[in-house]
């Protein structure tokens, strides 16, 4: 099975994508001294939280079968402005390359590899698993796939290897790891200076731009045209932060990315009007939406949003990676629970139902994550 395109009818769900980033406040390394980015916590939830709205009253598809209907007749009003949700994994994308910077200056390839291992797969795992007990009881209405499938998706290599996918989200996830891969090799490897990272920013690209153009498969794959320029504007706002708000190089960076992001979001996300969709989402309005999160990310990595310091920030980034993972196939059966068994409201059901996948994160996070990260990161990497 191939990654998604973004296009209108197919689901953009995310990601880590800095959804995997670490549990604890996100520390900067700026010239003034690390300094924790609660704010950027924060953010990571945000962006959870509009791919929530997206995939509960911004689409069509088994969530209709889950209200009875679609979901615009449910949210006639606010379904158009869930529709944009699906941008949250471009949100998602440019904190991932912030994050994954930060945490590749200073460290060995083993300790990158032991940070990443660790932090994607316990609760990775465990959401998997999840799943497919839940779709296996007899009355709930969604059919879990065979063993032999449920095996290979623990690996979150199920995608390259044509296999069906236990979680709707996991291609972000085969997205990040990509991105993983590349930096370690192109960054990590030979040790992460600002040098190599402007070069791994250009080269990437402008590789993604070629890869474009050749229409290689196998190409598309590796470099990931599309999803590129939100890492490496990602990058390039780190280097803002790291190295300070007057270096031309890395706002160059920032605005090649985000010219050229816009330009991928626009064509995967817009349609002409038609009244057999479901929605429609402006240019216009998407361009807003990631000219947003590139902002947002911006103000955080530039220190604008240092005020927002709050302590539950840190809960709140620690939450959104379990909760993004489990929150689309499990939120179908309690929306069906609410909505038909109890006959709650549709507004109450979206509230209650995104309340209810917060406390499934936050258990996985206590009882799964807690316990399992640091032991399989000191597996991987006993001497760190």
């Amino acid at each position: 099975m191939s990654t998604p395109q973004l296009t209108a009818d197919a689901p953009p769900v995310a990601p880590d994508p800095v959804t995997a980033a670490p549990q604890a406040a996100i520390r900067g390394r700026s010239r003034g001294g690390p300094s924790r980015l609660r704010a950027l916590d924060g953010l990571r939830l945000l962006a959870a939280l509009m791919v929530a709205a997206y995939h509960y009253g911004g689409r069509n598809g088994e969530i209709a079968q889950a209200w009875g209907g679609s979901p615009a007749h449910q949210f006639p009003t606010a379904a158009p402005l869930f529709a944009y949700g699906c941008l949250g994994v471009q949100i998602f994308f440019v904190i991932s390359g912030f994050v994954i910077c930060l945490s590749g200056f200073g460290r060995t390839l083993r300790a990158f590899i032991a940070s990443r291992v660790s932090r994607l797969y316990p609760a990775y795992w465990a959401a998997i698993l999840l799943v497919t007990a839940v779709f296996a009881l007899p009355w709930v209405a969604y059919k879990a796939l065979p063993p032999s499938e449920v095996l290979t998706n623990l690996t979150m290599l199920q995608q390259p290897l044509g296999v069906d996918r236990v979680l709707g989200v996991c291609w972000t996830l085969w997205a990040e790891m990509r991105f993983y891969a590349l930096f370690a090799l192109c960054v990590v490897l030979p040790g992460a200076t600002r040098g190599r990272v402007v070069l791994f920013c250009a080269g990437w690209t402008l590789a993604g731009a070629l890869a474009q153009a050749a229409h290689q498969p196998f190409l598309d794959t590796v470099l990931m045209p599309e999803y590129a320029p939100f890492f490496i504007g990602g990058v390039g706002l780190y280097l803002l932060h790291r190295y300070g708000a007057r270096d031309p190089i890395a706002w160059a960076i920032v605005l090649v990315s985000w010219l050229i992001g816009q330009h991928y979001a626009v064509a995967g996300l817009w349609h002409a009007p038609s009244a057999t969709a479901f929605s429609y989402r402006s240019t216009a309005g998407i361009i807003a939406v990631v000219t947003l999160g590139f902002a947002l990310v911006a103000a955080v990595a530039l220190g604008r949003l240092r005020w927002a310091n709050w302590r539950w920030l840190t809960v709140a980034g620690a939450l959104t990676y379990p909760f993004y993972l489990v929150h689309e196939h499990l939120g179908w059966v309690v929306v069906r629970a609410l909505h038909h068994g109890l006959g709650l409201p549709s507004y109450a059901t979206l509230l209650l139902t995104v309340g209810l996948m917060l406390l499934l994160a936050w258990v996985l996070h206590r009882f799964v994550e807690r316990p399992l990260t640091p032991a399989l990161k000191r597996a991987i990497n006993p001497r760190r």
